[in-house]
């Protein structure tokens, strides 16, 4: 889940029912974006096409909306000025909701939910940090959540924490472990997974779905989540979809779409199909 360092130039940017319409036409495509790198969220599978969570549900959400789904690939830096200037209709990239963003994009209801957490070897005192397995959440119990962030430094002094470039993790690591660590920006997961597994790095902080999918390749055998995890703050509200302020019939279509994916358990079913865990948000 993840933030911009690009939101000035998306600034420069600029009912559920088939009758829906957007200055004057009806919705009957949707062109959605993803990064197509951020599995088991969103990635490229066998010759190209697009697989994973975020794909499986927008094809649904398209179909109670009475769409057709056009998904296509965007590099994650420049996805919002990209959706500002036209090029597509929606943004489904395990984007985080927050407060900055929402200063240049409006954002449906949350369909995901998920903390970070940490990923190190298993040999590396690291794999000892105190609070493993906590959950702390930067909102409903602040106070908590930073005295389990001071108990981590001690643990984190001196180290090199790979975080990708862009993102909610590294604007949290930035914020809380910078005066300790040092954070090294990746520009995508699959770089910062070849350098912890290479020992270029010594941890890496992402969303807890992503790092157990990175957990579950072979030459990560040797490697563990440790530490607690984290949600709220600057972590963000879920995980929506990226509209333009100015949509905001589409945004009403996905926000009902969305509501009746949770209620009749699909999310909760695609959830546990690609992360192994349900990560519906609260309602």
């Amino acid at each position: 889940m993840r933030v911009f360092r690009t939101l000035a130039l998306a600034v420069l940017g600029a009912t559920l029912t088939t009758g829906a319409f957007a200055q004057g036409k009806k919705w009957e495509t949707i062109r959605i974006a993803t990064e197509g790198a951020y599995a088991p969220w969103n990635f490229s599978g066998p010759g190209g096409r697009l697989e994973g969570f975020e794909i499986d549900l927008a094809n649904d959400l398209c179909r109670r909306m009475n769409a057709k789904c056009e998904i296509v690939a965007q590099d994650w830096d420049g996805i919002i000025p990209a959706l500002q200037a036209g090029k597509y209709d929606a943004i489904m990239a395990g984007m985080s909701i927050t407060e900055e963003r929402r200063k240049v994009i409006d954002f449906s209801k949350a369909y995901a939910n998920a903390p970070n957490g940490f990923v190190v070897p298993k040999n590396s005192p690291l794999a000892d940090m105190p609070g493993k397995g906590q959950r702390f959440n930067l909102d409903r119990d602040r106070a908590a959540a930073e005295k389990a962030i001071a108990a981590m430094k001690p643990a984190l002094k001196g180290k090199t924490i790979g975080v990708q470039g862009s993102t909610t993790h590294a604007r949290f690591a930035e914020t809380y472990f910078k005066d300790v660590a040092e954070i090294r920006e990746y520009k995508t997961t699959e770089q910062h997974d070849l350098d912890l597994a290479a020992g270029r790095i010594d941890a890496l902080t992402a969303d807890s779905t992503a790092l157990i999918a990175t957990l579950d390749k072979p030459e990560f055998k040797d490697f563990v989540m440790a530490g607690p995890n984290f949600n709220g703050g600057l972590l963000g509200a879920g995980v929506g979809v990226g509209l333009r302020k100015q949509d905001a019939d589409l945004k009403k279509l996905f926000d009902d779409a969305i509501d009746a994916a949770i209620a009749d358990g699909t999310v909760k079913r695609l959830s546990e199909k690609w992360f192994k865990l349900d990560i519906t948000p609260e309602v």
